[in-house]
C-alpha cells in the first residue's frame, strides 16, 4: 500500500471526477476524494474500495479546514492533484450587468482560490515529476453571453495554472478542457434543455490518463486532442 501512487481528486463523487477515479483505481492508484454531498461521496468510495485504497473526505473546497483535512488524508506524498470541483453560479446564468456580486465571489472562491490553496498545501508533498491538473472550460476563452462569472473564473484559473507551471518546472502542470459533457453542472448551465446528445464524462478520461502517464510539457490541452498528441 505504501508504494502506491496517490491521487487527490476534488469533486470525486460524480461526473468527470468519478470517471477518472474509476480508471485510476483500476490502475491501482490510492485515491483521496472529496465532494460536498457526503452520501454520494460515500457511495462512490464504497464502489472504489472494492479494488483500491480510498480516503473519502466530504466537504466544500472553499473551506480552509476541509482543504487541510483533504491534504492530510493523502499522507506524506502526492503524485497527482486534480482540481475538478467547480461552481457554475446562478442557474440560469445572468448577464454581467445583473450578476449578484456575492454569487460571483462564491464562484471565484471555488474555481480559483480553492485550487490555488490546495496546490499550496500539496506542493511540499509532491516530488519532481508530480502532476497538477486544473479542469477548465472553453468558456475561459470564448465570450459566451451569460457565462461571465464562470468563464472569467476559469480564465483566471488558466492564467494561474500557466504561471504555476513557469514557477514549478519540476512538476507537470496542466489546464485541461474536457469539452462538453453530460453532467449535472452542464445541465444546470442549460436548465430545461435536453443535453442527452452530449458525450458522457468517460469519453474525456483517456486524455487525462494520457497526460498523467505521459511526458507532455506543462500547458493547456483539450482532452480529446491529447490522445492523438501522444501517439
Amino acid at each position: 500500500m505504501g508504494d502506491r501512487r496517490t491521487a487527490v481528486i476534488t469533486g470525486g463523487s460524480r461526473g468527470l471526477g468519478l470517471a477518472l477515479a474509476r480508471e485510476l483505481a483500476a490502475r491501482e492508484w490510492r485515491l483521496v476524494l472529496d465532494a460536498r454531498n457526503a452520501k454520494a461521496l460515500a457511495g462512490a468510495a464504497s464502489e472504489l474500495r472494492r479494488i483500491t485504497d480510498v480516503e473519502a473526505v466530504p466537504g466544500d473546497v472553499s473551506d480552509p479546514g476541509h482543504r487541510e483535512l483533504l491534504i492530510e488524508a493523502a499522507g506524506h506524498h502526492i503524485d497527482l492533484l486534480v482540481n475538478n470541483a467547480s461552481a457554475l453560479g446562478p442557474s440560469p446564468q445572468p448577464e454581467l450587468r445583473a450578476y449578484p456580486l456575492s454569487e460571483l465571489e462564491r464562484v471565484y472562491r471555488v474555481n480559483v482560490l480553492a485550487p490555488l490553496a490546495l496546490i499550496q498545501l500539496a506542493l511540499p508533498q509532491m516530488k519532481p515529476g508530480g502532476c497538477v491538473i486544473n479542469i477548465t472550460s472553453d468558456a475561459a476563452l470564448e465570450p459566451y453571453p451569460g457565462w461571465g462569472g464562470y468563464g472569467s473564473a476559469k480564465a483566471a484559473l488558466e492564467q494561474l495554472t500557466a504561471i504555476l507551471a513557469a514557477e514549478q518546472p519540476r512538476l507537470r502542470v496542466y489546464s485541461v478542457d474536457p469539452g462538453d459533457m453530460r453532467t449535472q453542472l452542464h445541465q444546470e448551465a442549460f436548465p430545461g434543455e435536453d443535453i442527452s446528445d452530449r458525450p458522457p464524462p468517460e469519453e474525456s478520461v483517456p486524455g487525462l490518463l494520457a497526460l498523467i502517464a505521459g511526458t507532455l510539457p506543462s500547458g493547456r490541452y483539450r482532452s480529446q486532442d491529447v490522445v492523438a498528441a501522444v501517439r
